[in-house]
């Protein structure tokens, strides 16, 4: 096929080999399949910014890092640098979570280069070779929903416990390769320590995928394995082999508000009284 213009920088500096054929366009990328390096790979060409269909960014963007006080300050502005860093940082995300979440085992495509907005990583097949589908194409046994609801539940884990939330997960960005299940699609890749909205996204990432395999095994659909796991989180015990139950018990003790008033009041009576003390001797 003709190659497309986002990639012959690639292709003309040796980085891409030749671009066999388009692979998918969604609302944030195109990818091709190319072959690269004498092996089969894809190319992910970020779109631009007014030609994306992800809304509601801003929230994903809280607490993202950049260089410098320059790059904020124009962020903040939205000048025409500022959207041009707006834009680098939301696709390094990506990249950064992949490789974050590859070197600690979560199954995720390998990432390879990354230049002028276009990703090559690793092309996700089936057991004949063939791009892998994505969940929501297959039709599944309970068994098969249960299996791959527990894997990806300690993938979910596994992806926390460094500090990521993905943030869109669901049925349509996750591929089924030869060994399960393959995690996709993370420029809107939340820090959970730095992100205020971290924890709503992580449950409703769980939340998604207990409405998913629940067609199959209604069981899942009473678990709640988003706000447990967020509570270990938290206290600062959550690990990788944490065993989780999947239930969850609200806290729905109503907290005494005239109690602790009644104390602050007290205190900051007693406050008065020893410096009234203090000043008399």
């Amino acid at each position: 096929m003709k190659t497309p213009k986002s990639l012959e920088a690639l292709v003309r500096d040796g980085l891409v080999d030749k671009v066999m054929r388009p692979l998918k366009s969604g609302k944030e990328a195109a990818v091709y399949v190319v072959l690269s390096e004498g092996e089969v790979r894809c190319a992910k060409v970020y779109k631009e910014a007014n030609k994306r269909g992800f809304h509601k960014q801003a929230l994903y963007q809280e607490g993202r890092k950049v260089r410098n006080s320059r790059q904020a300050r124009a962020m903040e502005k939205n000048s025409r640098f500022g959207r041009k860093q707006q834009e680098e940082v939301w696709q390094n995300a990506e990249v950064e979570a992949l490789y974050k979440l590859s070197a600690v085992g979560v199954r995720v495509p390998q990432p390879y280069n990354f230049v002028e907005g276009v990703l090559l990583m690793e092309l996700v097949v089936d057991e004949q070779g063939a791009a892998a589908p994505r969940l929501n194409d297959l039709v599944l046994t309970r068994e098969q929903a249960i299996e791959y609801h527990g894997h990806l539940i300690k993938e979910v884990v596994k992806m926390l416990c460094v500090g990521i939330v993905h943030g869109d997960l669901s049925e349509f960005n996750i591929l089924i390769d030869s060994t399960g299940p393959v995690i996709i699609d993370l420029p809107q890749a939340v820090d959970a320590a730095a992100n205020n909205n971290a924890p709503s996204m992580l449950e409703r990432d769980v939340n998604n995928l207990a409405a998913y395999f629940g067609q199959f095994a209604p069981e899942l659909l009473s678990t709640n394995y988003g706000k447990e796991m967020w509570k270990i989180y938290e206290s600062g015990n959550l690990k990788p082999d944490t065993l989780l139950t999947g239930s969850f018990k609200q806290n729905e003790k109503r907290a005494d508000v005239g109690s602790v008033m009644r104390e602050i009041n007290d205190a900051r009576e007693d406050a008065i009284r020893r410096k009234y003390e203090q000043n008399e001797t």
